[in-house]
């Protein structure tokens, strides 16, 4: 794989978690930010596909602090690294609290998206040599 430019300065998504998304702690559930993640780094990578896209890996996850209800939660993604049919996203996940006062990094993550054919199948991104 080629390693990629640098981070975006504008979000891909923004997103404010709700009541039915806390877990037993009164935090967000673990499994909801990998969603949207999920959305955020797939929407970085079927453009850059020009075409479908699906995960295949998820590499170096690390939960940073927790996602509180009513936070705003701002996700960034770029590609770090583009292979002949894969792209690996690297996503980060920032909460803004305190009506805008406080901004903390909760995740970030690589995930691994490959360009899919009509079939469902593997294959080579545009523009490659």
């Amino acid at each position: 794989m080629t390693q990629i430019g640098s981070a975006p300065r504008d979000p891909i998504l923004r997103v404010v978690p709700g009541p039915s998304d806390i877990n037993s702690n009164g935090h967000i559930f673990g499994g909801w930010i990998l969603s949207q993640m999920d959305i955020a780094g797939g929407i970085v990578a079927s453009r850059e596909a020009q075409g479908p896209v699906a995960t295949v890996a998820i590499e170096a996850m690390e939960f940073i602090a927790p996602i509180l209800v009513r936070d705003l939660i701002s996700i960034y993604a770029h590609v770090v690294r583009r292979g002949r049919t894969s792209l690996a996203i690297k996503i980060e996940v920032i909460a803004t609290r305190d009506r805008g006062e406080t901004e903390v990094k909760v995740t970030e993550a690589i995930y691994t998206f490959v360009a899919l054919d009509e079939n469902h199948r593997p294959q080579p991104l545009p523009g490659r040599d």
